[in-house]
């Protein structure tokens, strides 16, 4: 290795991949995220110092805390908060329920971040958390007292000038609510207002921002808009199959909607469903809502794993959990173009079949970034005490979009590579920079 830049790229290896359909999700996504990082900084020639400094997080924060159960008993949990970099900015990312939380999955979604921020010009760096426990088995009390005793547990460590957590997998707008009341409370009196841009995410009542529960999907159908735009595809009439009918798949699927795409499979941790004739997705969302999942739905067919990933449709969005698309996967799909919903759904190796079979990956950094973009807008709006119309927040996001969109394609053409090292070397780009002009104290 040089003292420029790191070492060759015949030296790279692609992590293992675990069998598809058991727990793909599982692999390393830290080393995903890394193996992406250590190509986009070859590509532009990084400068080893930066590079080695962001290979690893700042801080690794785990914190275990004691609960009162609704019986009276006493739970203990485990809770993560990464801090990955903050040369650009607080650190931002969201806050995970989950059971398979793991500390290196919170470093790889936390070194996302990072490159999502810079990839998009927000001024902000990289962070994520969790705690691990499966929040369906919980009652409404149990999870208020477990998000306000781990606030309390991280309050040290978090603040809305220094790191600013968001909605995740398992949380919403409720446990961002939760989880600023109680970093207000702790604050000192004279500065607790000053405290609620601790967390966005948050409802609009408690001084979210309008557009932000659609934000994450909106991105996606933006970007997806422009791939079709530059490829002469027209949308209407075509067809999307999701993984995932959560926040991010259910509103990625209302907008397509609206532009005459129809989803016609979708699935979640229970299982999938088809209909070659469309799934209405507007009805589909208040069946989730109810029932918790898709896979009971009436107007829908159960399929098997492997038969949602063959089914036959334009475009494909994995917007469930990291690692779903590894090469069987990418060998399956009929789709055009792969939308990442998600945070790392797709393998190395996923990545490398889908490059050869000349399907577009519209990568998760650049296409699921709305949430982190309008979670800027609400930071920015509680700073100013100002509250904007619906309208601007959309209008703002349009345009944020497409530009990253238009600087990620024309990266990627006048480098000839694909869009997923593009995304990362802007964001690398950037951070580089930062540090060149900055210098590395002391």
């Amino acid at each position: 290795m040089s003292k420029k830049q790191p070492a060759a790229e015949s030296s790279a290896k692609s992590p293992a991949s675990p069998a598809p359909g058991e727990a793909a999700h599982k692999a390393n996504l830290n080393d995903t995220v890394n193996l992406h990082v250590e190509h986009a900084a070859r590509l532009i020639g990084m400068r080893e110092e930066i590079y080695n400094i962001l290979m690893h997080p700042k801080n690794e924060i785990i914190v275990n805390f004691p609960v009162r159960m609704d019986d009276g008993s006493y739970r203990m949990f485990k809770g993560y908060r990464v801090q990955h970099n903050n040369i650009l900015g607080p650190y931002k990312g969201g806050i995970r329920y989950h059971q398979d939380v793991t500390l290196d999955e919170c470093k790889g979604l936390a070194a996302a971040m990072t490159w999502k921020s810079a990839l998009h010009d927000i001024p902000f760096g990289g962070g994520k958390g969790g705690i691990k426990f499966d929040p369906l088995k919980h009652s409404r009390d149990e999870l208020e007292r477990i998000t306000r005793r781990f606030t309390h547990a991280l309050a040290g460590s978090i603040g809305p000038e220094y790191d600013i957590p968001a909605p995740d997998m398992g949380t919403n707008a409720q446990t961002m609510n939760w989880l600023m009341d109680t970093y207000m409370n702790i604050a000192g009196a004279l500065d607790k207002n000053a405290m609620r841009r601790v967390v966005t995410g948050k409802s609009v009542a408690c001084g979210g921002s309008l557009g932000r529960e659609a934000a994450t999907g909106q991105g996606v159908v933006h970007c997806l808009v422009e791939w079709a735009k530059d490829h002469r595809f027209e949308l209407q009439g075509k067809t999307v199959a999701i993984q995932g009918f959560g926040n991010v798949g259910s509103w990625t699927a209302k907008i397509l909607s609206q532009l005459g795409v129809s989803l016609v499979a979708t699935g979640d941790y229970k299982g999938y469903i088809a209909n070659p004739e469309g799934l209405n997705p507007h009805k589909l969302a208040d069946h989730v809502k109810k029932t918790g999942s898709v896979f009971d739905y009436k107007h829908g067919t159960p399929i098997s794993r492997d038969d949602f990933f063959a089914i036959e449709c334009d475009i494909f969005v994995p917007a469930a959990l990291e690692h779903e698309i590894s090469a069987k996967e990418a060998r399956s799909l009929k789709a055009k173009v792969v939308a990442e919903g998600a945070n790392g759904p797709t393998l190395p190796d996923g990545d490398d079949v889908l490059r050869e079979r000349g399907i577009d990956v519209l990568p998760d950094i650049l296409a699921n970034a709305g949430g982190v973009t309008v979670s800027y807008y609400e930071w920015l709006q509680n700073k100013r005490s100002e509250r904007w119309e619906a309208q601007e927040v959309a209008e703002r996001l349009e345009r944020s979009m497409k530009k990253t969109y238009a600087l990620m394609r024309d990266f990627a053409e006048e480098r000839k590579v694909d869009f997923r090292l593009a995304a990362y070397a802007i964001g690398l780009e950037r951070i580089q920079k930062a540090y060149l002009e900055r210098g590395i104290w002391p």
